[in-house]
Protein backbone atom coordinates (compact mmCIF):
# COMPACT_ATOMS: atom_id res chain seq x y z
CA UNK A 1 0.00 0.00 0.00
CA UNK A 2 2.71 2.50 0.87
CA UNK A 3 5.08 1.51 -2.13
CA UNK A 4 2.26 2.36 -4.20
CA UNK A 5 1.30 5.40 -2.41
CA UNK A 6 5.34 6.19 -3.02
CA UNK A 7 6.13 5.53 -6.49
CA UNK A 8 2.36 7.02 -7.90
CA UNK A 9 2.76 10.44 -5.98
CA UNK A 10 6.90 10.97 -7.13
CA UNK A 11 5.42 10.12 -11.01
CA UNK A 12 2.20 12.20 -10.71
CA UNK A 13 3.93 15.41 -8.56
CA UNK A 14 7.03 15.28 -11.13
CA UNK A 15 4.78 15.14 -14.52
CA UNK A 16 2.41 17.47 -12.83
CA UNK A 17 5.11 20.39 -11.73
CA UNK A 18 5.05 21.79 -15.46
CA UNK A 19 1.48 21.44 -15.62
CA UNK A 20 0.07 22.82 -12.45
CA UNK A 21 -2.62 20.11 -12.26
CA UNK A 22 -2.84 16.46 -11.97
CA UNK A 23 -1.79 15.23 -8.47
CA UNK A 24 -5.15 15.87 -6.54
CA UNK A 25 -7.01 14.29 -9.43
CA UNK A 26 -5.18 11.19 -9.60
CA UNK A 27 -4.51 10.59 -6.03
CA UNK A 28 -7.89 11.30 -5.08
CA UNK A 29 -8.94 7.88 -6.36
CA UNK A 30 -6.04 5.99 -4.96
CA UNK A 31 -6.95 7.11 -1.43
CA UNK A 32 -10.44 6.38 -2.04
CA UNK A 33 -9.33 2.68 -1.78
CA UNK A 34 -8.56 3.29 1.70
CA UNK A 35 -10.62 5.97 3.15
CA UNK A 36 -14.37 6.71 1.75
CA UNK A 37 -14.61 9.42 -0.34
CA UNK A 38 -15.60 12.39 1.64
CA UNK A 39 -12.21 11.64 3.54
CA UNK A 40 -10.08 10.76 1.25
CA UNK A 41 -10.64 14.41 -0.89
CA UNK A 42 -9.75 15.64 2.43
CA UNK A 43 -6.58 13.60 2.85
CA UNK A 44 -5.79 14.49 -0.69
CA UNK A 45 -6.22 18.19 0.05
CA UNK A 46 -3.30 17.65 2.87
CA UNK A 47 -0.77 15.88 0.72
CA UNK A 48 -1.59 18.78 -2.35
CA UNK A 49 -1.11 21.74 -0.05
CA UNK A 50 2.02 20.35 1.43
CA UNK A 51 3.47 19.44 -1.78
CA UNK A 52 2.31 23.23 -2.81
CA UNK A 53 4.13 24.67 0.30
CA UNK A 54 7.42 22.82 -0.97
CA UNK A 55 6.99 23.74 -4.75
CA UNK A 56 6.36 27.73 -3.71
CA UNK A 57 9.74 27.33 -1.83
CA UNK A 58 11.00 26.18 -4.78
CA UNK A 59 9.72 28.79 -7.30
CA UNK A 60 7.70 30.93 -5.32
CA UNK A 61 9.78 34.12 -6.19
CA UNK A 62 8.77 33.80 -9.59
CA UNK A 63 4.79 34.57 -9.01
CA UNK A 64 3.27 37.82 -10.60
CA UNK A 65 1.85 39.24 -7.86
CA UNK A 66 -0.78 41.12 -9.97
CA UNK A 67 -2.20 37.55 -11.37
CA UNK A 68 -2.04 35.79 -8.19
CA UNK A 69 -4.58 38.68 -6.74
CA UNK A 70 -6.85 38.74 -9.91
CA UNK A 71 -6.99 34.90 -9.74
CA UNK A 72 -5.89 33.75 -6.07
CA UNK A 73 -8.63 35.68 -3.84
CA UNK A 74 -11.64 34.74 -6.04
CA UNK A 75 -10.40 31.07 -6.56
CA UNK A 76 -9.60 30.89 -2.61
CA UNK A 77 -13.28 32.23 -1.80
CA UNK A 78 -15.36 30.45 -3.99
CA UNK A 79 -13.18 27.13 -2.37
CA UNK A 80 -14.83 27.93 0.85
CA UNK A 81 -18.09 27.66 -0.69
CA UNK A 82 -17.37 24.47 -2.51
CA UNK A 83 -15.75 23.08 0.35
CA UNK A 84 -18.85 23.62 2.22
CA UNK A 85 -20.91 22.21 -0.37
CA UNK A 86 -18.61 18.98 -0.31
CA UNK A 87 -20.46 18.11 3.03
CA UNK A 88 -23.82 18.45 1.21
CA UNK A 89 -23.32 17.15 -1.97
CA UNK A 90 -21.64 13.60 -0.76
CA UNK A 91 -24.63 12.13 -1.12
CA UNK A 92 -25.89 12.97 -4.52
CA UNK A 93 -27.07 10.12 -6.73
CA UNK A 94 -24.85 9.55 -9.89
CA UNK A 95 -25.99 9.72 -13.13
CA UNK A 96 -25.12 6.59 -14.45
CA UNK A 97 -23.70 3.39 -12.68
CA UNK A 98 -22.52 1.04 -15.21
CA UNK A 99 -20.03 -2.41 -14.39
CA UNK A 100 -16.96 -3.28 -16.46
CA UNK A 101 -16.07 -7.14 -15.89
CA UNK A 102 -15.84 -6.73 -11.87
CA UNK A 103 -15.46 -3.58 -11.35
CA UNK A 104 -18.50 -0.88 -11.01
CA UNK A 105 -17.87 3.29 -12.27
CA UNK A 106 -20.16 5.89 -11.31
CA UNK A 107 -20.92 9.26 -13.44
CA UNK A 108 -21.65 11.91 -11.16
CA UNK A 109 -22.83 15.49 -11.80
CA UNK A 110 -19.83 17.39 -10.23
CA UNK A 111 -17.41 15.15 -12.59
CA UNK A 112 -19.30 15.34 -15.68
CA UNK A 113 -19.73 18.24 -15.75
CA UNK A 114 -15.38 18.77 -15.02
CA UNK A 115 -14.80 16.42 -17.58
CA UNK A 116 -16.71 17.69 -20.03
CA UNK A 117 -14.94 21.30 -19.19
CA UNK A 118 -11.46 19.45 -19.37
CA UNK A 119 -11.93 18.05 -22.74
CA UNK A 120 -13.59 21.23 -24.57
CA UNK A 121 -10.41 22.97 -23.25
CA UNK A 122 -7.97 19.96 -24.43
CA UNK A 123 -8.79 20.83 -27.90
CA UNK A 124 -8.50 24.18 -27.51
CA UNK A 125 -5.02 23.74 -26.08
CA UNK A 126 -3.60 21.36 -28.50
CA UNK A 127 -4.91 23.78 -31.51
CA UNK A 128 -1.85 24.35 -33.29
CA UNK A 129 -3.65 28.00 -34.95
CA UNK A 130 -4.76 28.89 -31.35
CA UNK A 131 -0.91 28.80 -29.70
CA UNK A 132 -0.71 32.27 -29.04
CA UNK A 133 -4.46 33.15 -28.17
CA UNK A 134 -4.84 34.75 -25.02
CA UNK A 135 -7.55 35.41 -22.64
CA UNK A 136 -6.58 38.11 -21.10
CA UNK A 137 -6.68 39.81 -17.44
CA UNK A 138 -10.01 40.36 -17.18
CA UNK A 139 -10.82 36.27 -17.35
CA UNK A 140 -8.83 35.54 -14.57
CA UNK A 141 -11.49 36.74 -11.52
CA UNK A 142 -13.78 34.57 -13.10
CA UNK A 143 -11.59 31.85 -13.47
CA UNK A 144 -10.64 31.61 -10.16
CA UNK A 145 -14.15 31.36 -8.62
CA UNK A 146 -14.69 28.70 -11.30
CA UNK A 147 -11.60 27.18 -10.42
CA UNK A 148 -11.91 27.45 -6.34
CA UNK A 149 -15.42 26.49 -6.59
CA UNK A 150 -14.88 22.75 -8.20
CA UNK A 151 -11.63 22.81 -6.36
CA UNK A 152 -13.49 22.83 -2.83
CA UNK A 153 -16.17 19.86 -4.31
CA UNK A 154 -14.02 17.50 -5.65
CA UNK A 155 -10.65 18.33 -5.65
CA UNK A 156 -10.51 19.11 -9.08
CA UNK A 157 -9.50 23.13 -9.16
CA UNK A 158 -5.81 22.42 -11.01
CA UNK A 159 -6.97 21.87 -14.12
CA UNK A 160 -9.61 25.01 -14.99
CA UNK A 161 -7.06 27.18 -12.85
CA UNK A 162 -3.98 25.88 -15.75
CA UNK A 163 -6.57 26.87 -18.55
CA UNK A 164 -6.60 30.50 -17.38
CA UNK A 165 -3.37 31.12 -16.65
CA UNK A 166 -1.70 29.01 -19.48
CA UNK A 167 -3.31 31.70 -21.50
CA UNK A 168 -2.28 35.26 -19.82
CA UNK A 169 1.34 35.46 -21.57
CA UNK A 170 3.28 34.23 -18.62
CA UNK A 171 6.42 32.89 -19.16
CA UNK A 172 7.12 29.26 -18.19
CA UNK A 173 8.71 30.16 -14.42
CA UNK A 174 6.21 32.87 -13.84
CA UNK A 175 3.49 30.00 -14.98
CA UNK A 176 4.65 27.43 -12.43
CA UNK A 177 5.48 29.90 -9.56
CA UNK A 178 2.10 31.61 -10.00
CA UNK A 179 0.19 28.16 -10.02
CA UNK A 180 2.18 26.77 -7.04
CA UNK A 181 1.14 30.55 -5.20
CA UNK A 182 -2.45 30.45 -6.01
CA UNK A 183 -2.79 26.28 -5.23
CA UNK A 184 -1.78 27.44 -1.80
CA UNK A 185 -3.95 29.72 -1.29
CA UNK A 186 -7.00 27.81 -2.46
CA UNK A 187 -5.63 24.81 -0.09
CA UNK A 188 -5.37 26.47 2.50
CA UNK A 189 -9.22 27.43 2.59
CA UNK A 190 -10.54 24.04 2.04
CA UNK A 191 -8.36 22.48 4.50
CA UNK A 192 -9.83 24.75 6.97
CA UNK A 193 -13.11 23.63 5.87
CA UNK A 194 -12.70 20.48 5.57
CA UNK A 195 -11.45 20.58 8.82
CA UNK A 196 -14.81 21.24 10.26
CA UNK A 197 -16.92 18.96 8.65
CA UNK A 198 -15.02 16.06 6.86
CA UNK A 199 -12.44 15.46 9.05
CA UNK A 200 -14.52 15.95 12.09
CA UNK A 201 -17.40 13.63 11.25
CA UNK A 202 -14.57 10.69 10.08
CA UNK A 203 -11.90 11.21 12.91
CA UNK A 204 -11.87 7.76 13.67
CA UNK A 205 -11.20 6.61 10.51
CA UNK A 206 -7.39 8.59 10.78
CA UNK A 207 -5.51 5.35 12.36
CA UNK A 208 -1.59 5.64 12.54
CA UNK A 209 -2.13 3.70 9.30
CA UNK A 210 -4.06 6.13 7.63
CA UNK A 211 -1.80 9.36 9.01
CA UNK A 212 1.40 7.19 7.52
CA UNK A 213 -0.25 7.22 4.39
CA UNK A 214 -0.61 10.61 4.16
CA UNK A 215 3.13 11.53 5.25
CA UNK A 216 4.33 9.04 2.75
CA UNK A 217 2.84 10.47 0.15
CA UNK A 218 3.50 14.17 1.05
CA UNK A 219 7.47 13.10 1.46
CA UNK A 220 7.06 11.41 -2.16
CA UNK A 221 5.80 13.98 -3.99
CA UNK A 222 8.53 16.36 -2.61
CA UNK A 223 10.56 14.09 -4.27
CA UNK A 224 8.86 14.64 -7.48
CA UNK A 225 8.20 18.27 -7.55
CA UNK A 226 11.92 18.42 -6.81
CA UNK A 227 13.02 16.36 -9.55
CA UNK A 228 10.27 18.45 -11.49
CA UNK A 229 12.08 21.83 -10.65
CA UNK A 230 15.63 20.36 -12.55
CA UNK A 231 14.16 20.11 -15.57
CA UNK A 232 12.10 23.16 -15.77
CA UNK A 233 14.87 25.23 -17.64
CA UNK A 234 15.51 22.79 -19.99
CA UNK A 235 11.41 22.19 -20.97
CA UNK A 236 10.07 25.32 -23.39
CA UNK A 237 6.60 26.65 -22.68
CA UNK A 238 4.95 24.81 -25.97
CA UNK A 239 5.92 21.87 -24.98
CA UNK A 240 4.61 22.20 -21.50
CA UNK A 241 0.94 23.24 -22.98
CA UNK A 242 1.14 20.30 -25.28
CA UNK A 243 1.44 18.01 -21.77
CA UNK A 244 -1.27 20.10 -20.42
CA UNK A 245 -3.62 19.45 -23.57
CA UNK A 246 -2.71 15.72 -23.07
CA UNK A 247 -3.19 15.53 -19.10
CA UNK A 248 -6.74 17.76 -19.46
CA UNK A 249 -7.83 15.23 -22.58
CA UNK A 250 -6.80 12.10 -20.36
CA UNK A 251 -8.68 13.39 -17.32
CA UNK A 252 -10.99 14.68 -18.58
CA UNK A 253 -12.87 11.80 -20.27
CA UNK A 254 -11.39 9.61 -16.93
CA UNK A 255 -13.69 12.33 -15.11
CA UNK A 256 -16.55 12.34 -17.77
CA UNK A 257 -16.85 8.29 -18.15
CA UNK A 258 -16.69 7.79 -13.92
CA UNK A 259 -13.29 5.89 -14.23
CA UNK A 260 -11.63 8.63 -12.53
Amino acid sequence: MYLIVAIASIGVAGLTFFSGFGLGTLLMPLFALFFPVQVAVAATAVVHLANNIFKVVLVGKFALKRTVLLFGIPAASAAFLGAWLLSRLSGMQPLVVYHIASSEFEITPVKLTIGLLMVSFAVFELAPKLDTFSLGEKWLPVGGLLSGFFGGISGHQGALRTIFLSRVGLSKEQFVGTIAVVAMMVDVVRISVYGFTVFRAHFATFDNAAVMLVVTASFSAWIGSFIGKRFLKKIAMRTIRIVIGLLLLGLGVGLGSGIV
